[in-house]
């Protein structure tokens, strides 16, 4: 197939690496402006556009993929399929009707579940035992085309964002070459998507990480393993921003936000229901480090609440 394809971030770049080692004709990659990072607002090509480039592709850069100008560049290219992979804007109908095949999305949830911009996060956050990639014919709606394949992925008990992102990463590329395949010998029957019984799957922002002790613990396992790597959950001690990385569910009951008990390597703290033991965290200034050699320099007590310097930013 002469492809073209639509993406941006390191998710995406698994998907082109798989179509570059094919048998497939990349025409063209297209992905978002370089953007300011760091400190010194450096601009830094996104990981799709560093790769193309490493494999002599032709890259396009569009502020607007809606411009005339380059919707008709597009065309021009005679593309059979367009692959769209976290691209990072809304494509119009005017590029979804341009090739062959349509343009075939690789999208991070069980369709209908999860439609949005974080479905990887909130799968964790909302406790699924299972999630997976749908791959599918994009239409104007938001993420509301028709199915390809699905391919099921189980949630491990102890699985962060991070790693299950990793999985994906993987497994989506190898639903696309396998989409693909099944577009081209016409033995892929298009699937109507029914309604979504999940909440829009919304970006996640850094507010979003403060935690709630009032919530039970099995509710802020699930929160401090979605919130993992980013944003990370977060409360305030001593005025600084204490992160929780890692943490389990304990069956006690006591007064929610307060500490249960201090052990050598871990500290307790009662939820709304149950409670958390908190097994390693990051103070505001310091590298991340296990719970026990946080509690050598720090005095916590048993009884003591999450509230007054404990308190919420």
């Amino acid at each position: 197939m002469k492809i073209i394809f639509m993406g941006t971030p390191d998710f995406a770049e698994a998907s082109l690496a798989a179509l570059i080692g094919s048998e497939h004709e990349i025409l063209a990659v297209v992905t978002q402006p370089d953007k300011p990072k760091g400190r010194k607002g450096e601009l830094t090509p996104s990981p799709v556009k560093i790769l193309a480039l490493e494999n002599n592709l032709t890259v396009h850069q569009p502020v607007k993929v809606r411009e005339p100008e380059f919707v008709e560049m597009l065309k021009a290219y005679n593309p059979d399929v367009i692959v769209v992979v976290a691209f990072g804007q809304i494509i119009p109908e005017s590029i979804l009707n341009i090739p062959k095949y349509g343009c075939v999305n690789i999208h991070g949830s069980l369709l209908p579940k999860y439609r949005g911009a974080a479905p990887i996060q909130w799968a964790v956050l909302d406790g699924e035992k299972e999630t997976g990639i749908t791959s599918m014919l994009m239409d104007k709606g938001l993420d509301t085309g028709d199915m390809l394949l699905k391919k099921v992925i189980p949630i491990a008990e102890d699985e962060t964002s991070g790693s299950l992102f990793e999985k994906m990463m993987a497994l989506g590329a190898d639903t696309l070459l396998e989409t693909l395949k099944g577009l081209e010998k016409g033995e892929i029957e298009p699937e109507k998507q029914g309604e979504s019984p999940t909440n829009y799957a919304k970006m996640l922002t850094k507010s979003m990480g403060l935690i709630d002790f009032t919530k039970s613990a099995y509710e802020l396992d699930c929160f401090v393993r979605g919130m993992n790597p980013w944003p990370s959950a977060y409360t305030v001690f001593e005025g600084k921003t204490l992160k929780i990385w890692k943490a389990k569910v304990l069956e006690e009951a006591g007064k929610a936000g307060s500490i249960a008990r201090v052990n050598k390597d871990s500290f307790v703290v009662y939820c709304g229901r149950d409670a958390l033991e908190v097994l390693e965290v990051q103070l505001e200034g310091k590298k991340r480090m296990s719970a026990g050699d946080f509690l050598k320099g720090t005095h916590l007590e048993t009884g003591q609440e999450f509230g007054g310097e404990f308190g919420s930013k």
